[in-house]
């Protein structure tokens, strides 16, 4: 099993790298790194990694072969064994996470790109000698860990003791499992990494002006049909030119996990991605049945709309995210974008927008867009010793105000969480997107009860269903997708037609026929960086959307104590199951009504448009 602090970089984005931000936005800001280094150059990171290694070492002997007789000799003493591996994860991971976010914000440089490779290198090798902790600990007998949790030291880290034994089944030898490990820096770990520098390293020719993927996707949603035209065949035709890589990095991951997941006794294609989650199989299939049954009452319904409204029968493919006739297109400066999401977050609660704003105050926040940055937006949560740092590329658009809500929800959710420690602050990818969803819905419901005049309101409403509908109906169409190529990538490898007309096939199935897919958009899936760098996560956003809409309506009706039972939520980060933390709430992910009320929601806002249609 891979240890945290040398998991692959893990971006959270849809597109790439960018050009240097409008001026006109105001100054934006750029995160200070110098709780962990004041430089990559910095001494300070050698000696860390040397005493690590060293501390990793002695632990090693301290405690291989030993764990079931400490276990069954004290409680307390075992508890003390997990409190040093804990503080190595956490001092590992420091030094980790600085490599990862140096490497975010310039992935183009070459002392920035050996620098991330060379500390992934050298932690993978330090953290050989913790690698057997975890597979001993799950060999102690059930009775005698149950008898030594009775100390209330070890009791503590029941929640991580638990979550450990859920992996026993799918652990192997010691032996194969530091093979793994090891292999993993010049495996799927460098894989990402090519994945991430053609992205980077990629331009994109409009009218002789070569732009990057950040700025190409954002032309998209330009007013000007013909822009968005251009914008499209741009992509296509680089796409295209990278076809054969991108082909290339998507087999041989494919066939990585795949051998991953036969040595590992995984069953189904997602279901190490499920463990991971603590979210059970059946929960997210149920949830892939109820979005795809519900593809025309949604994305099929709203853009056979948006496309009368646009004047056409038939929308191109570079038209569903264009912005309607009305809409407002200027650009949003920074310090509004800022005081917007603040506000909002402080109607709900006052806390709430006193940790979001640290992350401005503080300079936890990379917001400009710049040559060689990593694109779209994360939320890293570090170590607990630390606090998290945020990355947008924040070009002025009303997305770009929701992204920020978005992950400073993130953000917010890992500071609360972090007190848990590092084997325990950690959440599952479908609770992390908890928080950053409602962060989004609470800005929307204070934007929308702002709208000083029908038209705007609609605009806004239809704004949100995309939102909504990219969140859902396309992240689930991602994970039908990925479910399909990784199958047939069993029976052999895949040709660049094969993955496309997959692509194509899923994506016709869940858009409708609104939408002319026609003329370039065979490629399109070559740039989505969660099949790369975490395959089947994009279910997550779904899971999330969904959660956050029931949530949001029991917040709605909620009398006092709504906002004690969220913060309690945030707080738990990895410590407790989705259905504990769900049920003071009164909601129940394995019941397949709960998702239809998440849909529900989106089909009401659809609903309230077409009702706006016809009364014009």
């Amino acid at each position: 099993m891979t240890l945290k602090h040398v998991t692959p970089f893990s971006i959270a984005y849809q597109s790439a790298d960018a050009a240097m931000a409008d001026p006109g936005l105001g100054g934006l800001p750029e995160w200070d790194l110098s709780v962990f280094y004041s430089s990559i150059e910095d001494p300070a990171i050698e000696q860390d990694m040397a005493d690590a290694k060293k501390l990793a070492e002695q632990f090693e002997v301290d405690c291989k072969g030993k764990l079931a007789e400490i276990a069954e000799r004290s409680g307390d003493e075992l508890a003390e064994i997990i409190r040093r591996y804990e503080e190595l994860e956490d001092m590992m991971g420091r030094t980790g996470s600085f490599a990862g976010l140096s490497y975010a914000g310039n992935t183009t440089d070459a002392a920035h790109q050996k620098f991330y490779g060379d500390v992934q290198e050298k932690l993978t090798t330090a953290s050989l000698h913790l690698l057997f902790f975890t597979l001993e600990m799950n060999n102690v007998d059930d009775a005698v860990l149950e008898n030594a949790l009775r100390s209330e030291k070890l009791a503590y880290y029941r929640p991580w003791l638990e979550d450990l034994r859920k992996e026993r089944p799918h652990e192997r030898s010691e032996e194969i499992e530091q093979l793994f490990h090891e292999k993993h820096v010049t495996g799927a770990a460098a894989w990402n990494r090519l994945f991430d520098e053609t992205i980077s390293g990629s331009r994109y020719e409009i009218d002789g002006e070569e732009l990057s993927i950040e700025q190409t996707l954002t032309l998209l949603q330009n007013p000007d049909g013909e822009v968005r035209r251009k914008a499209a065949s741009a992509l296509s035709k680089t796409f295209g030119k990278n076809l054969s890589v991108f082909t290339l990095i998507t087999n041989t991951l494919a066939k990585d996990k795949d051998t991953y997941d036969r040595w590992h006794n995984f069953d189904d294609i997602a279901d190490s991605r499920h463990l991971a989650n603590r979210v059970e199989r059946e929960v997210v299939d149920a949830l892939e049945e109820a979005v795809r049954a519900a593809y025309p009452r949604l994305s099929h319904r709203y853009y056979a709309m948006k496309a009368k409204w646009l004047g056409v029968e038939k929308m191109h493919f570079w038209d569903r995210n264009a912005p309607l006739p009305q809409a407002d297109t200027r650009d949003i400066p920074w310090t509004e974008a800022k005081s917007t999401v603040l506000d909002a977050y402080k109607k709900f609660s006052p806390e709430l927008a006193e940790i979001a704003e640290q992350f401005f105050d503080k300079n936890w926040i990379d917001a400009a867009a710049r040559p060689g940055k990593s694109p779209g937006a994360f939320s890293h949560p570090t170590v607990p010793s630390a606090h998290p740092f945020v990355l947008v590329n924040y070009q002025g658009k009303t997305r770009d105000v929701m992204t920020l809500a978005h992950e400073l929800g993130h953000g917010v959710h890992q500071v609360l969480a972090a007190p848990n420690g590092a084997l325990m602050a950690p959440t599952p990818l479908t609770l992390a997107e908890t928080a950053s969803v409602f962060g989004e819905m609470l800005t929307f419901k204070d934007l929308l009860a702002n709208a000083e005049t029908p038209e705007k309101r609609q605009i806004m409403i239809a704004s949100k269903v995309e939102d909504m509908l990219n969140t859902v109906v396309r992240q689930i169409a991602f994970y039908t997708f990925e479910r399909q190529v990784h199958e047939l990538r069993k029976e052999g490898e895949l040709t660049a037609e094969q993955i496309s007309a997959i692509w194509m096939g899923i994506q016709e199935e869940s858009l409708g026929d609104a939408i002319d897919l026609e003329g370039g958009y065979e490629n399109y899936w070559t740039y989505i960086p969660h099949f790369i760098h975490s395959p089947f996560y994009v279910y997550a956003y779904a899971f999330g959307d969904c959660l956050v809409n029931s949530l949001y309506a029991v917040y709605e009706e909620a009398e006092d104590g709504f906002e004690q039972k969220y913060f309690d939520l945030l707080k738990a980060g990895g410590t407790k199951h989705h259905s504990e933390l769900l049920a003071p709430f009164g909601l129940d992910a394995t019941d397949p009504a709960f998702w239809q009320k998440g849909l529900a929601v989106i089909e009401r806002l659809i609903d309230e448009l077409e009702e706006m249609d016809q009364a014009d």
